[in-house]
């Protein structure tokens, strides 16, 4: 068993598409029309091109729990879910260049370092270096 495929629940599936490309730096793999102005929008790190894919998924728009649990994640400050990168301290300056805000700058926690980003489009992301 393996994971091939990670959801991440999205108010704005074209925001959310700029986003995670043009400033986290993700590429776009899969992009099909579902209807009712949905897609199966799916993306994959630069680094890791056959690695899980990342769906932008459109939960929270058709699924009030979702948007119930993604605003609690939100409120609470709770990263939704986290990327590795391999310096921290590098990328928080670069993102912090393009205009991100992180509400934790980063910060060494135990065996990694940490910082945690808003994506724009309702949630929280850990970013996390292994020391």
């Amino acid at each position: 068993m393996k994971v091939t495929l990670i959801s991440i629940p999205v108010r704005d599936q074209e925001k959310a598409l700029k986003f995670y490309t043009e400033k986290l730096g993700f590429i776009k793999k899969k992009d099909e029309p579902l209807g009712g102005g949905n897609r199966w929008l799916t993306l994959v790190s630069k680094e890791w091109k056959d690695g899980p894919e990342l769906l932008l998924e459109p939960g929270p728009n058709h699924f009030e729990p979702c948007k119930t649990y993604q605003d609690a994640l939100m409120e609470a400050g709770m990263p939704y879910t986290q990327f590795d990168v391999k310096n921290v301290d590098s990328e928080y300056e670069r993102l912090t260049d393009l205009g991100v805000e992180f509400s934790i700058k980063p910060t060494e926690m135990g065996t990694v370092k940490a910082a945690v980003l808003n994506d724009t489009c309702g949630n929280n992301i850990m970013l996390v270096e292994e020391l």
